[in-house]
């Protein structure tokens, strides 16, 4: 994979991917994607080599909605999730809310938020559109994913408050352990 278009194929082509797509699409949610982890998790595995998928914490599904910003809609839309694939460990998160969370000014997009993910090979989003076709959100591009290198995004780069929770993801997830052929960078190292 060397350009965007080869992952949404490579993407395009996970039977997997494509039904959870096609589950989240029903809920018609504004400015959705299945991001972060579960799509990472996707391309490394395929570029270890690896026959079957490793499990996944979750499946991150975003979107943004400043109409509606209560925590409780999401655990709604989870469980809605669950009653369609209760075999998938949904993960729904209103962008419009999770400023808060992180301690940082309002997201404009699902995308904008996306930007604001630790890393450069999370930040990284698929959504499904009405002819079928996937759309890309990748706001550092997909280099560092499809090269395996592991980097901190500018705001965790910049911003030396920020390095800790950088660090402490970077040890809780063991990615290394999983996916032995990534290379892991600290800050301003590349």
């Amino acid at each position: 994979m060397k350009y965007e278009q080869d992952l949404i194929d490579f993407l395009q082509q996970d039977k997997e991917l494509m039904r959870h797509l096609h589950t989240v699409a029903t809920l018609n949610l504004p400015d959705w994607w299945i991001c972060a982890g579960y799509i990472r998790a996707k391309v490394w595995d395929h570029l270890h080599g690896y026959e079957t998928s490793t499990e996944t914490d979750d499946v991150d599904v975003i979107y943004f909605d400043s109409t509606q910003s209560e925590e409780s809609i999401e655990k709604e839309l989870e469980q809605t999730l669950y009653q369609m694939n209760p075999d998938v460990p949904w993960s729904v998160k209103n962008q419009a809310r999770m400023h808060h969370v992180n301690h940082l000014p309002p997201y404009t997009s699902s995308v904008d938020a996306l930007a604001h993910f630790p890393e450069t090979v999370t930040a990284i989003g698929v959504r499904l559109q009405a002819d079928g076709s996937l759309t890309l959100a990748a706001p550092y591009g997909i280099q560092d994913l499809v090269t395996m290198n592991v980097k901190p995004t500018p705001l965790f780069d910049s911003n030396t408050s920020k390095h800790p929770i950088y660090q402490k993801r970077l040890k809780e997830k063991k990615w290394p352990a999983k996916w032995p052929n990534i290379n892991i960078h600290t800050f301003s190292s590349y």
